[in-house]
Formats: C-alpha cells, sequence, structure tokens
C-alpha cells in the first residue's frame, strides 16, 4: 500500500509540475546536436524525436525531419503539428532553419538518424517527392492517428532506403502502415 501512495504522489507531483509549463514560454533553443550548414556543404538528412509536450511527453515523443541538399545555407524542416489544423491550417509545416535541433517545447530532442554525404543527395529528392503526396496532410488525431509520428513513419515506408527506425513511443507511427488512403 505504501508503494502505491509513494506512485499516485509522484505521478500528481509530475502533473502538478508539468501543468505549470506554458508552452509559450518553454525554450525552443537549440541543442547543439544537428550537422551546422555553415561548416558541412555535404548533403544531409537528420530525423529527431523530443518528449512531447506537457504530461504527454511521459509516454509519447514528437517527431520531424530536416533535409540539407548539398551546398545549401539552411535545413528544410518537415513536421506535422496539430495545432495548425485547429487554427485552419495544413497539419503539414515546412519551413526553413539553420538549428532543425531545436528543443520542442522544453524537451531536448535526441538524434534518430543522420544521412549525409552521396546517400543523403539521392535520397532528398525522394523525401520531398513524398512530402508533396503525403495523405493526412491536413489531418491531425492525437490517437490512433495521422499525427506528428505518422509522417516520419509514412515518409519511411515511401524512402525505404531511408532505413528509418521510430522509438516506440513515437505513438500514432503504426497508423502510417495500417492505413493506404486518408479517411
Amino acid at each position: 500500500m505504501g508503494r502505491l501512495v509513494g506512485i499516485v504522489f509522484v505521478a500528481l507531483l509530475g502533473v502538478v509540475a508539468f501543468s505549470n509549463q506554458d508552452w509559450r514560454t518553454a525554450s525552443r533553443e537549440p541543442a547543439g546536436i544537428s550537422l551546422s550548414p555553415d561548416l558541412i556543404t555535404d548533403a544531409v538528412i537528420e530525423v529527431y524525436a523530443a518528449d512531447a509536450f506537457s504530461w504527454r511527453g511521459w509516454f509519447a515523443v514528437h517527431t520531424w525531419i530536416a533535409v540539407k541538399p548539398e551546398m545549401a545555407e539552411e535545413y528544410t524542416v518537415y513536421e506535422v503539428v496539430g495545432w495548425r489544423v485547429r487554427q485552419g491550417q495544413p497539419a503539414l509545416r515546412t519551413y526553413t532553419t539553420k538549428t532543425p535541433d531545436r528543443y520542442w517545447y522544453g524537451a531536448k530532442p535526441e538524434k534518430l538518424l543522420s544521412v549525409q554525404g552521396v546517400k543523403a543527395s539521392a535520397l532528398i529528392p525522394q523525401i520531398t517527392d513524398a512530402v508533396s503526396r503525403y495523405p493526412w496532410a491536413n489531418e491531425y488525431q492525437v490517437f490512433p492517428g495521422p499525427n506528428s509520428n505518422t509522417f516520419p513513419a509514412w515518409i519511411g515506408l515511401q524512402v525505404p532506403e531511408l532505413e528509418l527506425n521510430l522509438p516506440f513511443s513515437a505513438i500514432g507511427s503504426g497508423y502510417a502502415s495500417n492505413k493506404s488512403e486518408p479517411r
């Protein structure tokens, strides 16, 4: 019984701690783990995961893909974000930056994949094409998907040479392999 009380206390403490975070003030600083486009001229593909915001981070991650063609001065980042749909925008977001490894609203990202050089140069056009064909670009559902993890999983299925393996905590990644068309 004492152990159960301890577990409940820790869980409640975590809820209180997470509920005090404000997404508007949470860190979005670079984590310093991406390859700098100022220092590397080779083509680069990187995939990142960071704990989801607030209590969701206890069991789920948010994932995104960044590509930098050879000689490019910035990365193009592709990600799916649910709040965009609520605002009448596509869930699929594309932007350019020198720092694709930014904290995900307070959570430090982990690099899941890094491909460089000739292989990256060959795969970037395939990734770009797959992004343009992503069937759920305007949809978002936390569970079972499509969500932020469905997107890179779907890209990985379209470009198997990428050899992308998402972690178990990438909830919604299985949606991509279970569905061939949008609902």
